[in-house]
């Protein structure tokens, strides 16, 4: 993976410096401070460099307390949600990860650092293009990239361990549940103009579900059946 925090010199700081600077103040102030305490996502937060996926005039925000406008009309999420939605997946090394809604890829990313296999999903041609050229410079070789509906999923490799979805529908996707394994986690934002993020976790005799908090995404576009 790519991503390797480095340790300053004597001297001026470097423009790589000064990012990993703001990328510590990030996490202190807006991630570990609001409760976060998985020490894994603290770290890939401190590495993934935000300011690599966002608009190039967007730069200087990249690590503000805030979503960012991105290309076609979408967002890239606040730190603290993309944190918060890693740290409530409970992932594990070997965790085998669904991605709906690829986006600028730095969910991707994030999530790329800690497990073994992404596979990521996106409608948005545009989007999808430019994550995968992203995703190729940056030196993944563990994220699986597609351009298609999220709310079909990806049945090809189903069943996933965890997954994450990273615009709103209006209900449940029924098709996601279905691809998720017994025993395993769904994080996503639920709602119209109201929405919540839920936690769903299949079990044998069903799903369970936990609001988690209020939140604010870009509506799941793309109908299902």
């Amino acid at each position: 993976m790519r991503f390797r925090r480095r340790n300053s010199q004597n001297g001026p700081k470097s423009v790589s410096d000064r990012y990993a600077d703001l990328r510590e103040e990030m996490v202190d102030a807006q991630i570990r401070r609001r409760g976060i305490k998985d020490k894994r996502v603290l770290e890939v937060m401190r590495k993934v460099p935000r300011h690599l996926f966002v608009d190039p005039d967007s730069v200087g925000e990249a690590y503000e307390d805030n979503a960012m406008p991105i290309q076609c009309g979408q967002t890239i999420s606040q730190p603290y949600i993309v944190a918060l939605m890693t740290e409530l997946l409970e992932l594990k090394t070997a965790s085998k990860v669904l991605e709906i809604g690829t986006g600028c890829g730095y969910q991707t990313a994030v999530l790329a650092e800690i497990v073994e296999q992404v596979y990521t999903i996106e409608i948005i041609p545009e989007l999808a293009e430019s994550a995968s050229k992203r995703f190729e410079e940056f030196g993944y070789r563990n994220i699986h990239k597609k351009h298609g509906n999220g709310y079909y999923g990806w049945e090809k490799y189903a069943p996933y361990d965890r997954i994450i979805v990273t615009a709103a529908p209006k209900e449940l996707p029924n098709r996601l549940i279905k691809q998720l394994e017994e025993g395993g986690l769904m994080i996503l934002p639920i709602g119209d103009y109201h929405q919540d993020l839920v936690r769903i976790r299949r079990t044998e005799h069903g799903i369970e579900c936990k609001t988690v908090s209020g939140v604010r995404f870009v509506p799941m576009t793309g109908a299902p059946d």
